[in-house]
């Protein structure tokens, strides 16, 4: 039995080992929006779209932060309201009017969700026809969030990249809320998986085929979305970012970074909500295969788990080299773990409870194919995306 242990803990120190030399880089976590000072000749248009439904909390902050933009370019606002019931869209034109800059949102009412749509994906596309159908549609669209919040600079640093680069899509991970012990605990651990999934650098590369984006902020070029026919190719993604990116990239190079100024105004409490955030589309990301979702969990299990259970069978057993064996792992795996952990303000020691915070979402990846088969998967905003896959 001790054999077994010590070679199944060998085996994850292998992996990791791996992982960190030849996985893209991901947990460096340093692929950032350097401060653009290159200053354009000629600054081009943008319309930001906002997908918005039932956001009347969080959608006043969101509008006046495009709003009050430093950008030196043309800029305006197209918030289209998915049925709201809660006066999202009144919410949204008293802020423009606070701050006079009226003229410069637009507010779309959301048609009704035709079958084969996810309910973003749709309110996004009605932004895109909208913009088409303008005598002059702009140089390039930022689709974000109704709870996002950009710093009066951030399009300006995202059109400059895209420009500088000659990008088709510059997409930024926004900084997470990371306020109650919950948040600390589990979101800057969302932010590493995301990264082991797509490694950034991996994504910014056009000889790799590894594609992704943020959907909270995602510039695009208006002529790259034209190309891929708006949102039409994706309308049944619930993973709509992720597949955003590669449709884009499949015809022209992105950039997918880290934001430490961009800010989700989402708030997650306490565990029921980052539970809930994460089972909504975990089965998903498995392209609800239970082959998959078999090996991810035992991949879970050997990659984070083997560790502490390697020390603690060591110490029981009296096992020096599967003390040490665990302990290295152990160790190892929280050294990747502390540049994310880093950009989020949290403590070194969290870095070492990855195991337990990678047991949670396993679990929460077992919900998630629970919920599916009981069809009530991806319930977002009062729908339920079950059958679309």
């Amino acid at each position: 039995m001790a054999t077994l242990a010590l070679g199944l803990t060998s085996l994850a120190l292998l992996i990791w080992i791996g992982m960190l030399l030849f996985w893209g880089q991901f947990w460096r976590a340093d692929q950032r929006l350097d401060d653009q000072r290159v200053s354009l000749t000629t600054w081009p248009t943008v319309a930001v779209v906002i997908p918005a439904r039932n956001e009347a909390e969080l959608i006043g902050v969101a509008v006046r932060s495009h709003l009050t933009q430093t950008y030196l370019g043309p800029l305006s606002v197209v918030l289209v309201d998915d049925q709201s019931t809660d006066g999202t869209a009144a919410v949204a034109g008293e802020s423009a009017t606070a701050v006079n800059q009226s003229d410069r949102l637009t507010v779309l009412s959301g048609a009704a969700l035709p079958a084969g749509w996810t309910g973003k994906l749709w309110a996004m596309e009605q932004g895109f026809r909208y913009l088409a159908a303008q005598p002059t549609p702009p140089d390039f669209v930022l689709f974000t969030d109704a709870d996002i919040k950009h710093d009066a600079t951030s399009l300006q640093q995202l059109v400059t990249k895209a420009e500088g680069d000659g990008l088709d899509l510059v997409s930024l991970m926004v900084r997470l809320r990371c306020e109650s012990i919950w948040e600390k605990l589990l979101i800057p651990a969302f932010i590493f998986f995301f990264q082991l999934l797509y490694p950034f650098p991996w994504v910014n590369n056009p000889q790799k085929q590894t594609a992704a984006a943020a959907g909270g902020c995602a510039l695009i070029r208006f002529s790259a979305l034209q190309r891929i026919d708006g949102l039409q190719a994706i309308r049944q993604a619930l993973i709509d970012d992720c597949a955003l990116g590669a449709a884009v990239k499949a015809n022209g190079p992105i950039w997918l970074g880290l934001s430490t100024t961009i800010h989700s105004l989402r708030p997650y409490p306490d565990l029921h909500s980052i539970w809930t955030m994460v089972a909504r589309s975990a089965y998903t990301q498995l392209n609800y295969s239970p082959w998959l979702l078999v090996g991810t969990v035992l991949g879970m299990l050997l990659v984070y788990l083997v560790f502490p259970l390697g020390v603690v069978l060591g110490v029981i057993w009296g096992n020096p080299a599967l003390v040490l064996t665990g302990l290295a792992g152990w160790l190892l795996m929280a050294l990747a773990y502390w540049p994310t952990l880093k950009l989020y303000g949290g403590s070194p020691l969290l870095a070492l409870a990855l195991p337990l915070i990678a047991l949670l979402y396993t679990l929460m990846t077992l919900d998630s194919a629970r919920q599916h088969w009981a069809g009530q998967g991806g319930a977002w905003k009062g729908r339920v995306y079950s059958d679309i896959g």
